[in-house]
C-alpha cells in the first residue's frame, strides 16, 4: 500500500493542516483528500510543491507500507471448504 505522510511530517515540524493547505494554495477538499490518503493519484507538480513547503525529498512524503495479511491456518481452510 503506497501511504502520503504528510501529517506525520506535520506534527514533526509542529505545522497545522490549516498552515499547510494555506500555503499549498490548492483546494482544501483535495488536499484533504491527500492528507487523509483516500486519493488515487498525485501529480508531480503537487509533490514538488509539497517537498518544497515541508522541506524535504518525495521519499519522505510518498512510503511503501507492506500489507499485513492474516495467515490462515491450513485446519480452517479446511474446515471452511466443507
Amino acid at each position: 500500500m503506497i501511504y502520503v505522510r504528510v501529517n506525520e511530517i506535520l506534527k514533526e515540524k509542529k505545522k497545522t493542516k490549516y498552515w499547510f493547505i494555506k500555503n499549498m494554495e490548492g483546494g482544501y477538499q483535495s488536499l484533504s483528500h491527500l492528507m487523509d490518503n483516500t486519493t488515487t493519484g498525485i501529480k508531480f507538480e503537487t509533490l514538488e510543491k509539497m517537498c518544497k513547503i515541508l522541506e524535504c525529498e518525495p521519499g519522505d512524503i510518498i512510503v511503501r507500507k507492506k500489507s499485513i495479511r492474516k495467515k490462515v491456518k491450513k485446519d480452517e481452510q479446511t474446515s471452511k471448504a466443507v
